[in-house]
């Protein structure tokens, strides 16, 4: 029988508990987060610089009698590619390294994990046995994995350094406008871009920017929410850059007087490729051209893993489990409203259910749930998707976004006659959304009867676990900036951002700060006398909403986020 993971991970506590390692307030801070971000307690006692890797590898050693290999001695291509299974890599935290006759050794950080080997077992019909390896190289070599590492070599060129010079060399665009694109000179061109796209992925960016100037050209990467600059190629290669995206995306290279859509799948190896949605716009020194990647393989539909605290999480599910009403997420572009919207789609996606979606575009494929492309053209808007999905026996509805009042009216309807509703708007917080539905049209009694629940959320670029550095801050500045008196009392850890090889400027992934509103008695009340979003706030306040400072300032005591990030989200 698989053992559950709460009881695995208590194993390697209970060992340190009794050893002199770690203080017992600093064990009691590692099991706490290991339930709010459901990491293994391995992972996060090295990233909180609680235990170095080798120190916790030389005590599981000497604790349990497992012999300590060097992950470094091992290639990837080593790993026996039928024995790569992700879900159980990602669900234990190891690493199949290697058979041996009919025994499956399986590299792991915490030798507790009975039921890596159990279920690794049961899943090969193979004997399992454990080889106990240092956290940080385990972490390094999954990184690859999850990267596509051993699906063999990429199908990208690869660029030399020769080319990146050639590129200096290159004739006037404007002299061969009519080969924009496909000339055997353009092999440089080429290659410099695979090489920058494959870089982009790599770095785990959102968005390409191709941007020309007057006396300069540059590419830009949007990293964790924020745009770094990483190329300064010639200004006079601008034309052929966007005539080669432009034929990659299969748009139309002789018109450069309009905005121009397409896609491009890039394929990075022979079973993994990534969707990349291209937009060209003219500018006064040429066509800009921005690449968003919609890397679904990337997206983690984990509720667990998005952010939310234990009360947060409850809510949301306790809305999810109901069989009508609408879920409404808000938040400016960019803030992980489609990402919280597709989690709970996941956790509603079962044989029972008909899911039907509207989206523009579609980000992540969900197999099992209807999605829905918009296409305004040819005259299908979000309205009219949803008109059609009614005549559809729907259960679940889902709306990319509620930009006018026909489609809040169509999706109130939904919500009352029985379907469930998810959707979003661009609001900044959870009682905004109230006063702007009422703002488009809606009536109060549309309002308060159809509503159940309303999140709001921003994206908070998290501390590189490897250099993030103790910030001590004066307890008056603390209780200025929103700390309350009992979070101090509880203890607060702050850290600020350094930067290392291993982040971008001191921070390393994102995690999600959350509002979440339930709809009360009291809230549709005052909905329904017309109060306005102050009055509405005051009231979900006095109830125990935590608005997004609180919850950013929560995150930042818990060492999650840093003082500057909560203020840069929260204002």
């Amino acid at each position: 029988m698989t053992m559950p993971i709460n009881i695995i991970r208590s194993g390697l506590a209970r060992s340190l508990a009794a050893s002199s390692l770690l203080l017992p307030d600093e064990l009691e801070q590692a099991q706490t987060l290991v339930r709010q971000e459901g990491k293994p307690l391995s992972t996060v006692l090295v990233e909180q610089r609680l235990l170095t890797s080798q120190a916790l590898a030389r005590f599981c050693e000497q604790e349990y009698g497992l012999p300590l290999i060097d992950l470094n001695d091992f290639e990837l291509e080593q790993v026996p590619p039928q024995y790569i299974s992700m879900d159980l890599i990602e669900r234990h935290h190891v690493i199949p390294i290697y058979l041996q006759g009919k025994v499956l050794y399986l590299a792991m950080a915490d030798p507790t994990n009975v039921a890596a080997l159990e279920d690794f077992s049961f899943r090969f019909n193979l004997v399992t046995d454990a080889l106990l390896v240092e956290e940080d190289k385990l972490q390094q070599m999954l990184t690859r994995l999850q990267q596509g590492g051993t699906s063999g070599v990429l199908d990208l060129e690869h660029i030399e350094d020769n080319d990146i010079a050639g590129l200096e060399l290159g004739e006037d665009p404007s002299e061969r406008d009519d080969d924009l694109g496909r000339g055997d000179d353009d092999a440089p061109i080429v290659r410099y871009i695979n090489k920058i796209m494959l870089d982009a992925v790599r770095k785990e960016a959102s968005d390409l920017h191709f941007e020309p100037y007057e006396r300069f050209y540059r590419i830009r990467f949007r990293i964790d929410g924020m745009l770094h600059e990483v190329a300064s190629p010639p200004v006079n290669l601008a034309t052929r850059f966007a005539a080669r995206l432009k034929v990659m995306a299969r748009l139309d290279i002789a018109e450069r007087r309009l905005p121009q859509d397409g896609r491009i799948k890039l394929k990075l190896t022979r079973n993994k490729s990534v969707d990349m949605r291209v937009n060209t716009l003219p500018t006064q020194w040429g066509e800009k051209v921005v690449i968003r990647i919609l890397d679904s393989s990337g997206a983690r539909l984990d509720i667990d893993q998005l952010g939310y605290d234990e009360h947060q999480k409850q809510l949301y599910l306790h809305a999810l489990r109901k069989p009508q009403g609408m879920i409404l997420v808000t938040g400016p572009t960019g803030s992980g409203k489609t990402v919280s919207l597709y989690t709970g789609l996941s956790i509603l996606n079962t044989v029972t259910a008909n899911i039907s979606t509207a989206e523009d575009p579609i980000e992540i494929n969900l197999p099992g749930i209807n999605q829905v492309q918009i296409n305004p053209k040819a005259g299908l808007s979000f309205a009219h998707a949803l008109r059609a999905f009614l005549r559809q026996d729907p259960d679940i509805i889902m709306v990319g976004e509620i930009r006018d009042l026909e489609t809040a009216e169509i999706a109130v309807k939904a919500a009352q006659t029985g379907h469930l509703v998810l959707s979003t708007l661009h609001t900044n917080s959870a009682t905004e959304t109230l006063t702007r539905l009422s703002n488009m049209g809606l009536p109060a009694y549309n309002i308060a009867s159809s509503v159940t629940l309303i999140m709001a959320q921003r994206l908070a670029r998290k501390l590189c676990p490897h250099c993030k550095a103790r910030e001590q801050v004066p307890e008056e500045q603390l209780l200025t900036l929103g700390f309350s008196k009992f979070q101090l009392e509880q203890g607060i850890s702050l850290y600020k951002a350094v930067g290392c090889n291993l982040c971008t400027d001191g921070y390393k992934g994102r995690v999600g700060v959350y509002e979440v509103l339930p709809m009360n008695e009291r809230l549709a009340n005052l909905i329904m006398e017309g109060a306005n979003s102050l009055a509405l706030a005051r009231a979900a306040e006095e109830d125990g909403l935590m608005t997004l400072r609180r919850s950013a300032l929560e995150k930042a005591r818990l060492g999650v986020i840093s003082l500057a990030e909560v203020n840069r989200i929260s204002g």
